[in-house]
C-alpha cells in the first residue's frame, strides 16, 4: 500500500502551466502588499488537491530536477524571477488521530463563537515614511543552498515509500499526533530522512509541520546541527510573522556559535514589528543591534525606517525612553551613506523634545542638517521645538517658532498654545499665560483638556486663588474630563495657603466627579492631621487601607503616625508601626526617634524586619498572577529568581491594576522600578529584585524557563488567587461571560479544570496555539463572580462583573451555549497564536 501511495505522488508534466500560473499569481499578489496575510492553508489545500488530480500523468524524473532547486531559492514574495514549479507530494489523508483531554473539550466546530475583546490603541506621532518600509523583499540578500538527496537517489524502495507517506501524512496532523508518528519511525529514520521531510513541508508552505519535524530532530541522538536547514526554517517562520518560533531557531543558531544570516535577522525584526504584543518592539531593537554589532551587517534603508517609525509611533511619554535607540539608527543610516528620510529628522527632534533634560545643542545640530539638506521644517518639527523651548523657559526661541507656525499651512495646533503658556510660566509671568489661554479660546473657538490642566496648574503655583477657582468652575462646566489633575493642583494650593476649609470642599467635590485617587486622599489626610482632626484622619486612612484601588503608602502611614505621636495616641501609633513593618515601609527619622522611646515603654525588645518574606495575601495574589501569565526569570544556576510584571497599556483593567500590584510588592521591587510616593506614572513593566525566595514558585510554575501548571494547583486556587487571575489574565465578553487565559500544556489545563469543577465551577476549554482559554459561560460566570467579588478591586467591579445574575431560587439558569461560535479577536489571537517571547 505504501508503494502504491508513493506512485500516486508523482507529478504531472502536462499541467505545469496551470500550476506555475497559480504560483506566480500568489507571488504577484504578495509582492503588491508585503503585509498582506494569505489564508495559506486554504490556498495550499486547493493546490494540493489540484496536484492530486494531475498526479497520474507526470513522470517521476520531474521530481529530481526541480525539487531542491526550488527550495534553495528564497521564497520571498518579491522574487526577481518566477518560481519554478515543483511537484506537490500529496494532500493529507483524513486519518483519525488520538484526541487529548483538551481536544475532547475544545476542538469543536467554530462557526458562531460569541467571545469578543475590546482592543484599542493610541498613536501620537504623525510621521509618514515610505509605504513599503519593512517589506520582506530579500532578493538582494545571499541565499543558502540546502543539499538534500532526492527520493529516487535512495537505494531502498521501502525508505522511499515511507518518506513519501510521511510527507503526505504529517502536515494533516496536530502536534501530538505528528510527534507520535515520528516516534514510531525512530528505528529507521536518520537526519537525512528527517531533513527531507522538513524541507518538503517548507516547500509546500506547511511551515508549522516543518518546524515540528525540526524540533523532533533536535531531540534525537543522531542530530547534528544543520545551519542551512535552520536558516531556511527561521526565514519561513519569520515571513509568516511567527516571531517566537523564528526567535527559537535564531537562538539555536547563536547557541551553536554561528552568526545567523542577514535574512534571518531581517525577517525576525519585521516579525516583531508586525506584532502589537507588548515587549516586541524592545525585542526588535535588540535583534537590530545584534545584527549590526554581532553580524556586522548593513541593513537596507527600509529596515532602518521601519524600526524608527515604530519607535516614534507611541505616545511621547513612553517613546522618550527610545531616544538612544533612535540615535543609534540615525548613526547607522548616516555611516551607511543612505538617504535620510525627512521624518527621521523630525522624529529625532520629537523624541528630544520629550526628554526631561533638553539637549539644545543636539536639536540645533539636527535643524542645521535639515536646512543643509534642503528639508523644510514642518508643523510637527515646529511643535516639537515649542515643546523643548517651553521646558527650558526659552521665550525668545518659543516666539520664533510661534511666528513660523503662524505662516505654516493648517494654522496653529492646540498643543502649541499649551507649550507657549508653559514657557511664560517658567519666567514668572502667569498673567501672560492666562492671556494666551484666552487667545486660544478666541482663535480656536474652544479649549481642550490639556489647556485647562496647564493654566490651572500655572495659576495654582502662582497662588492666584480667585483666578484658579474661576477657571476651575469654567473647566467643570465644560464637561471635559478628566478633572483629577486640576483638583490635585487646587488642593495643593489650598494646603500650602492653609485654606483647610476650601481643601475639604474641593475633596468632597472631587469624590463626586472623579474616580478616587491616592494623591487626593493623601493631601486631605495631611490637612486633617495638620488641623488636629485625628478622628476624621483615622477614618480617611482606614478608607485608603480597605480600598485596593487607593491603598496606603509610605507617605500616608508616616502622616497618620505623626498625628498619633503628636497627640499621645501611643497604642494606635504602635499599630501603625506594626503595619509599616509588615509592608516594609520606611519610617521618617524624626518619627523613629520618638517612636523608639514609645516602644521601649511597652516592649522589651523592638523587633524590626530583618529578611524579606511574602505574606499570606501576597502568596495568594502571586499564584493568581502566575496563572494569568506572570513571568519568572532565573539565573543560569536557578538559585535566584525575578518576577517580571508586564501589563498592557491598552487595557483599562491593567491601568488600574498596575498601581495595586506595585504597592502590593513594594518591598520586593528593584530600586530602578520604585516610583516616588505621589507619582502617578507607574510603569506598565516593572520587576522585583532577584531573590532565592521565589525559587519555590519558579520550580512550580516556570521549570526550565517555560510556563507549567503545578501538580498541586488544586490546593492553591483560593478565591483571591482566582480574582487576580481574572484581573491580570482574563476578559469579560460583551455577553457577560468570563474568560481566563492559561499558558501550559494540556495536562496542566486538565488539572485546573478538575480543580475548578471540584469547587462547583463548571467551565469549558479552548486551545489557541500554546494558550488555553477557560470559559465560564451563562450562569456559570455568575457563580464564578460571586466567589471572587470580595477580592476584586472596587474600581474594576463594574467593568468585570459577570453579565448574568444567579436566580433567586439558587438554581442554575439556562446556559447560553454560544461558546462554539468563533471568537477570533485581535487580542486573543495576539495572546495565543505566537505570544511567547
Amino acid at each position: 500500500m505504501l508503494v502504491s501511495r508513493a506512485q500516486e505522488l508523482s507529478p504531472c508534466s502536462s499541467s505545469t502551466l496551470t500550476l506555475t500560473s497559480s504560483c506566480n499569481f500568489l507571488s504577484t499578489l504578495c509582492s503588491s502588499n508585503p503585509f498582506l496575510y494569505f489564508p495559506m492553508r486554504s490556498s495550499l489545500s486547493f493546490l494540493r488537491s489540484l496536484s492530486l488530480s494531475l498526479s497520474h500523468h507526470q513522470p517521476h524524473h520531474f521530481h529530481r530536477h526541480f525539487f531542491f532547486r526550488a527550495i534553495s531559492t528564497p521564497l520571498s514574495s518579491s522574487s526577481p524571477k518566477p518560481q519554478k514549479y515543483f511537484p506537490l507530494l500529496a494532500a493529507a489523508s483524513a486519518s483519525s488521530s488520538h484526541s487529548t483531554f483538551v481536544e475532547h473539550l475544545a476542538c469543536e466546530p467554530e462557526t458562531n463563537e460569541s467571545w469578543d475583546f475590546n482592543n484599542s490603541s493610541e498613536s501620537e506621532a504623525a510621521f509618514d515614511f515610505d509605504k513599503n518600509d519593512g517589506s520582506l523583499d530579500l532578493k538582494h540578500l545571499p541565499a543558502l543552498s540546502l543539499d538534500v538527496k532526492e527520493l529516487d537517489e535512495l537505494p531502498e524502495q521501502w525508505r522511499r515509500s515511507k518518506l513519501a507517506w510521511l510527507c503526505k501524512e504529517l502536515p494533516a496532523h496536530k502536534a501530538g499526533t505528528l510527534v507520535r508518528i515520528l516516534n514510531a519511525q525512530r528505528k529507521w529514520m536518520r537526519q537525512a530522512d528527517a531533513t527531507y521531510v522538513a524541507v518538503h513541508c517548507m516547500r509546500i508552505r506547511e511551515n508549522e509541520a516543518g518546524f515540528k519535524v525540526y524540533k523532533w530532530m533536535m531531540q534525537q541522538h543522531w542530530y547534528r546541527f544543520d545551519f542551512a536547514l535552520a536558516t531556511k526554517l527561521a526565514d519561513y517562520m519569520g515571513k509568516e510573522r511567527k516571531f517566537s518560533k523564528c526567535r527559537e531557531i535564531f537562538d539555536d543558531i547563536i547557541n551553536q556559535g554561528r552568526v545567523p544570516c542577514e535574512s534571518t535577522f531581517h525577517v525576525l525584526i519585521v516579525a516583531y514589528l508586525s506584532s502589537s504584543i507588548q515587549g516586541c518592539l524592545e525585542e526588535a531593537c535588540s535583534i537590530y543591534n545584534r545584527m549590526i554589532q554581532l553580524g556586522g551587517y548593513r541593513p537596507r534603508l527600509s529596515l532602518h525606517n521601519s524600526l524608527f517609525r515604530a519607535l516614534v509611533s507611541k505616545p511621547g511619554a513612553s517613546s522618550k525612553h527610545y531616544l538612544k535607540q533612535a540615535e543609534f539608527i540615525f548613526h547607522n543610516v548616516v555611516t551607511s551613506g543612505l538617504e535620510i528620510h525627512k521624518d527621521i529628522y523630525g522624529g529625532l527632534i520629537w523624541l528630544h523634545s520629550y526628554q526631561d533634560t533638553i539637549d539644545k545643542k543636539r536639536i540645533a545640530s539636527l535643524r542645521k542638517e535639515m536646512r543643509d539638506a534642503g528639508i523644510e521644517e514642518g508643523r510637527e518639527v515646529l511643535v516639537s521645538i515649542l515643546r523643548a523651548c517651553s521646558k527650558e523657559g526659552d521665550v525668545e526661541d518659543t516666539e520664533k517658532a510661534w511666528l513660523k507656525l503662524l505662516h505654516s499651512e493648517g494654522g496653529i495646533p492646540s498643543q502649541a498654545f499649551v507649550y507657549k503658556m508653559e514657557a511664560y510660566s517658567k519666567i514668572g509671568e502667569p498673567m501672560k499665560s492666562l492671556e494666551i489661554f484666552r487667545e486660544m479660546q478666541e482663535q480656536l473657538g474652544s479649549t481642550n483638556v490639556a489647556a485647562h490642566h496647564k493654566i490651572i496648574e500655572i495659576l495654582c503655583k502662582a497662588q492666584e486663588v480667585e483666578l484658579a477657582e474661576s477657571l476651575m468652575i469654567e473647566f467643570i462646566n465644560s464637561n471635559l474630563k478628566p478633572l483629577t489633575p486640576s483638583y490635585i493642583d487646587m488642593m495643593s494650593m489650598y494646603f500650602n495657603l492653609s485654606l483647610h476649609d476650601k481643601l475639604e470642599l474641593a475633596f468632597s467635590q472631587c469624590l463626586e466627579k472623579c474616580r478616587p485617587n491616592r494623591t487626593i486622599y493623601s493631601i486631605y489626610l495631611d490637612s486633617l492631621v495638620n488641623v488636629g482632626n485625628l478622628d476624621k484622619a483615622e477614618e480617611i486612612f482606614n478608607q485608603m487601607l480597605s480600598d485596593g484601588a487607593i491603598n496606603v503608602h509610605t507617605r500616608s502611614c508616616n502622616t497618620i503616625l505623626r498625628g498619633y505621636l503628636s497627640s499621645g495616641e501611643y497604642v494606635k501609633a504602635e499599630k501603625i508601626y506594626d503595619l509599616m513593618c509588615q509592608k516594609k515601609y520606611d519610617i521618617d527619622s524624626p518619627l523613629m526617634e520618638k517612636l523608639d522611646y514609645v516602644l521601649s515603654l511597652s516592649r522589651k525588645e523592638v523587633k524590626k524586619p530583618v529578611s524579606l518574606k511574602l505574606s499570606k495575601e501576597q502568596r495568594e495574589v502571586l499564584v493568581g498572577l502566575l496563572l494569568g501569565g506572570l513571568r519568572i526569570e532565573s539565573d543560569e544556576e536557578r538559585k535566584n529568581h525575578m518576577l517580571r510584571f508586564e501589563l498592557s497599556e491598552n487595557s483599562s483593567t491593567h491601568s488600574v491594576l498596575k498601581r495595586h500590584i506595585h504597592d502590593e510588592y513594594h518591598e520586593w521591587l528593584h530600586p530602578s522600578c520604585r516610583q516616588s510616593e505621589d507619582s502617578g506614572d507607574i510603569p506598565y513593566r516593572f520587576s522585583t529584585i532577584s531573590h532565592s525566595y521565589f525559587g519555590f514558585y519558579a520550580d512550580q510554575f516556570w521549570p526550565k524557563g517555560r510556563p507549567m501548571i503545578p501538580k498541586l494547583i488544586h490546593r492553591w486556587l483560593s478565591p483571591r488567587a482566582l480574582a487576580y487571575w481574572y484581573m491580570y489574565g482574563g476578559h469579560r465578553t460583551s455577553s457577560g461571560d468570563i474568560l481566563l487565559k492559561l499558558k501550559g500544556n494540556p495536562e496542566g489545563a486538565e488539572k485546573v479544570v478538575k480543580a475548578l469543577k471540584a469547587k462547583s465551577l463548571d467551565c469549558r476549554v479552548k486551545q489557541r496555539g500554546r494558550v488555553f482559554w477557560i470559559g465560564f459561560l451563562g450562569s456559570n460566570s455568575s457563580w464564578f463572580w460571586k466567589l471572587i467579588e470580595p477580592y476584586v478591586l472596587d474600581d474594576l467591579k463594574d467593568v468585570l462583573k459577570a453579565g448574568l445574575a444567579i436566580s433567586e431560587n439558587n438554581l442554575p439558569e439556562t446556559q447560553d451555549n454560544s461558546y462554539d461560535s468563533g471568537f477570533e479577536s485581535d487580542e486573543m489571537l495576539s495572546n495565543s497564536s505566537d505570544g511567547n517571547l
